[in-house]
């Protein structure tokens, strides 16, 4: 074999073991981005899709030629808090991962797809299979207000929690925060309103209950409000 040969072989032989030694880098790197990238879209403590990654679901599904009429589902869990306080904030993880979980269900069920947005609300995305609003939101309230069993302190025990739920249709071209999202955000409050444990469909020209009979303002509306003094 002539000079010129062996140099060239010798460089492909290079090339290609330094290739082998460096794959395992460029997996390991691949798979560092794709952990960060999911870690951007979901919530740690149920797996669920977080807010950017509902936003995103939101994106994806209207942006189809053929995109239709949405469903919006804002789910609040009622009294949460005392779940924690009594059995600790591990197992009141526990809960609103089994809750997420039920809710992501019914989501798929319907060929959409659910997010945990912070603390015990949830959100879902629907495309329009069904025109009965008024039942999807009934399969909601009713599943979640299964019990839950805990092991809590070495003892077997078994939490309720129900929620209220607000339920809208919007349209794909729709903004999601601030249509889609607020009409089923003011039917939630009215479900809150009518005893909880219950649903309420968004009507037209439906309005956010007196701020008296809420709870206070939510994170949600804190951030909007302060991004508009901003």
């Amino acid at each position: 074999m002539s000079l010129p040969l062996i140099m060239i072989a010798t460089t492909l032989v290079a090339f290609t073991l330094g290739g082998l030694t460096m794959w395992p880098s460029v997996r390991r790197l691949r798979n560092r981005l794709t952990g960060a990238i999911w870690q951007l879209e979901h919530d740690p403590v149920t797996g669920m899709l977080n807010r950017a990654g509902l936003l995103a679901a939101h994106a994806t599904l209207t942006g189809a030629d053929t995109a239709g009429p949405i469903i919006v589902v804002l789910i609040d869990l009622d009294d949460f808090k005392p779940v924690n306080d009594t059995h600790g904030h591990e197992q009141g993880d526990n809960v609103l991962a089994a809750t997420g979980g039920r809710i992501a269900d019914i989501a798929a069920l319907h060929g959409g797809t659910a997010a945990r947005l912070s603390g015990d609300e949830y959100a879902a995305l629907l495309p329009v299979r069904i025109p009965d609003l008024a039942r999807i939101a009934d399969t909601f309230v009713a599943l979640i207000a299964q019990p839950v069993e805990l092991t809590a302190h070495g003892t077997r025990v078994t939490v309720t929690v129900t929620a209220s739920v607000g339920i809208a249709l919007a349209e794909s071209t729709d903004p999601f925060e601030e249509v889609a999202l607020r009409r089923a955000d003011i039917a939630m409050y009215h479900a809150k309103h009518c005893g909880r444990n219950g649903h309420v469909v968004y009507e037209p020209g439906m309005a956010m209950p007196d701020v008296r009979r809420r709870r206070g303002p939510r994170l949600r509306d804190r951030r909007l409000s302060n991004e508009a003094t901003a």
